[in-house]
């Protein structure tokens, strides 16, 4: 689905006669370069590995929210103490005895309620384990996107196709629009001003 919808099109500078191909396009251009599936809630599936001695972990697809009313965004966590990389031992004893129970590597299922999170910087904090080692990866199952599409989003959709409607190469009569033609033209349709617009819903380690 777009990320604008006809009644939004003059409100936004688009002619009311603007097909939805455009639209579709110039949605799926957002998606590309938020580097997400969509903007709309959406689950994902993370492993991640903790900085050594922390606790937190910072997801990459922002917000994070819940696709059913009052339900948790985080869906399924699993963490593991697993074997440390060089230079990263800090709890010798406690590591010996977690070794000699073959501790390191298992998966443990946490309850996602035990875990602390803020949804608009998609950080997790999560308990120690039973023998009071930090964990050091987590597998966390989440649902992220908006449940209202923003105007920056609306107002970064039809400049894009403003943009495209511009540009010589696509401004002809033509009865379909593809991705990949507009793919071509990108780095012309998504201009500075799109990429503040979008800034925010650009998912944080993947570019």
């Amino acid at each position: 689905m777009g990320y604008l919808q006809p009644a939004d099109y003059e409100n936004f500078g688009l002619a009311s006669d603007t097909t939805d191909a455009w639209i579709t396009v110039a949605s799926a251009l957002i998606d590309s370069h938020c580097r997400r599936i969509s903007l709309n809630p959406t689950q994902y599936v993370e492993r991640l590995r903790l900085t050594s001695g922390s606790q937190a972990v910072r997801l990459s697809y922002l917000p994070l929210a819940s696709i059913a009313p009052a339900t948790s965004p985080l869906v399924n966590i699993q963490a593991r103490y697993a074997r440390p990389r060089r230079g990263q031992v800090l709890y010798p004893l406690q590591e010996e005895v977690a070794w000699a129970f073959a501790l390191p590597g298992g998966w443990t299922q946490m309850d996602p309620s035990t875990v602390d999170f803020f949804a608009e910087t998609g950080e997790l904090i999560l308990p120690l384990n039973v023998l009071g080692l930090p964990y050091n990866e987590v597998e966390v199952t989440y649902t992220a996107g908006l449940s209202t599409i923003p105007n920056a989003v609306m107002a970064a959709c039809a400049l894009i196709v403003k943009n495209a409607q511009a540009t010589p190469g696509l401004n002809v009569k033509s009865s379909k629009i593809d991705t990949m033609q507009m793919e071509y033209f990108s780095s012309t349709l998504i201009d500075s001003t799109v990429q503040s617009l979008l800034k925010p819903w650009v998912a944080n380690r993947l570019g």
